[in-house]
Order: C-alpha cells, then sequence, then structure tokens
C-alpha cells in the first residue's frame, strides 16, 4: 500500500499565491525509520507526521529532506489549519522542542513560538529589496542564511529569503521558524515578505515568546 500525501501551501499572499509547500502524511501510514526516506523522496522543505488528536494536543514530527527538526514554524502552521479543516482543530501541537499553541484569528492561522527552538541562522541584513532580490541560492554551499533588507521600517516590513544546504534546501520559500527568531532578534512584531511573494506575520512579546500566523491553502494530493 503507497503513502497517501496531502499537500497544503503555507504563508501565501491575500490572494492563495505563492507559500510554502508542505507534505502532510498521516503518523500511522509510515515507521518513523522510514520517515526520513519519505521526505527525501517528497522533496519539500518540510514533511509532517501527524498524529490523531487527543484532547485538542496532537503529535507532530517534522522532517525536511535531510533532517529532523525540533520545530518549524511552516509546519505547524499548516498542519493546524488542515486539522482545523478536516473538523479536528487543536489548541496545541506537540512537537520535540516543547508544546506549540495554536489558535485562528482574523483569516490567520498562528501558532506561539521561542526563538531558541529555531535553527542557528546566519543572519545578514542588506541595504535594499532589491539586493535581497538579486541574490543567487547557489552563492550559498553550507548553513543556514536568511537574508534581509527593510522595505518599510516604520512599519515593520521587511523582505527575506533563506537558503539552507545543511537542510538539503537550496532556498526555502518561507520560513517560519527564520520569523520567529528574527522577531526575537529585532523585539518587534513584523511583516515579511519572502520569496517570491509569501507573507508572513509575527508579534513579539518581550518574556520570549512570538506569535507567528500565515494563510494557508490546500495545493495537491500525492500517493507515493
Amino acid at each position: 500500500m503507497g503513502t497517501h500525501v496531502e499537500v497544503v501551501r503555507v504563508f501565501t499572499d491575500a490572494a492563495g499565491q505563492f507559500g510554502n509547500q508542505l507534505g502532510i502524511v498521516r503518523a500511522d501510514a509510515v515507521a518513523e525509520a522510514d520517515r526520513q526516506a519519505v521526505a527525501a523522496k517528497l522533496g519539500f522543505s518540510e514533511t509532517v507526521f501527524v498524529d490523531d488528536p487527543v484532547d485538542g494536543t496532537a503529535r507532530v514530527r517534522i522532517y525536511t529532506p535531510a533532517v529532523e527538526l525540533p520545530f518549524a514554524g511552516h509546519p505547524t502552521v499548516g498542519t493546524a489549519w488542515w486539522l482545523a479543516e478536516r473538523g479536528q482543530a487543536v489548541r496545541v501541537l506537540d512537537v520535540p522542542a516543547g508544546p506549540v499553541a495554536v489558535e485562528f484569528s482574523d483569516g490567520l492561522t498562528r501558532v506561539t513560538a521561542r526563538a531558541e527552538w529555531a535553527p542557528s541562522f546566519a543572519f545578514a541584513q542588506l541595504a535594499s529589496p532589491a539586493e535581497v532580490a538579486a541574490l543567487n541560492p547557489a552563492d550559498y554551499t553550507e548553513g543556514h542564511h536568511y537574508l534581509w533588507a527593510w522595505i518599510d521600517e516604520s512599519r515593520a516590513a521587511l523582505r527575506s529569503r533563506m537558503f539552507a544546504p545543511d537542510f538539503g534546501i537550496a532556498e526555502d520559500e518561507a520560513t517560519g521558524a527564520a520569523a520567529v527568531a528574527i522577531t526575537a532578534l529585532l523585539e518587534r512584531g513584523l511583516e515579511i515578505t519572502q520569496g517570491k511573494g509569501s507573507q508572513l506575520f509575527t508579534d513579539w512579546d518581550p518574556a520570549g515568546w512570538v506569535r507567528l500566523g500565515g494563510r494557508v491553502v490546500a495545493d495537491s494530493i500525492i500517493d507515493l
């Protein structure tokens, strides 16, 4: 029997365009020992394996094509939306980094996380959005690089791109964990346009928590 994968796009713009693809698989369909291979075959920046919710909490495991992650932003936002669409809305996602609170408001799916749960990104501020747009992923052969510039600093709007060859990802279209980390770094809520036009929204809590939100749409179904 094959593996059924539902694909959503996370952090789209208001028209439902762009966003980062996420593969979603029921956890009982794939043994833990085989999950990394499934994620590598799919080739999405992340694939999640989700248990059925119990008392408002669902256990989730997150894989890039190369490694398992303790936390990631677009997988948690996308999984929360996907469960809600199936009548299984949850209040918490249980990931290895810790409990991720979930809420839905203003047309966005939101999760709350801590910056220290994110990978260690090399952040670099550039002079303009045009410089960010001109970057070449081939120039990044190792590490996790998040490059950004202000679109409008007064309203905390920025443009970004992220390259993570160590995760098997040449370029990530929309990176929630990096949005959480840079929000903590700048200590302010942000409106982020990443990749080709994906949109991420954050709120900063001085206690060290970041609320991350975005829009999600269904994309496709794959049977491996």
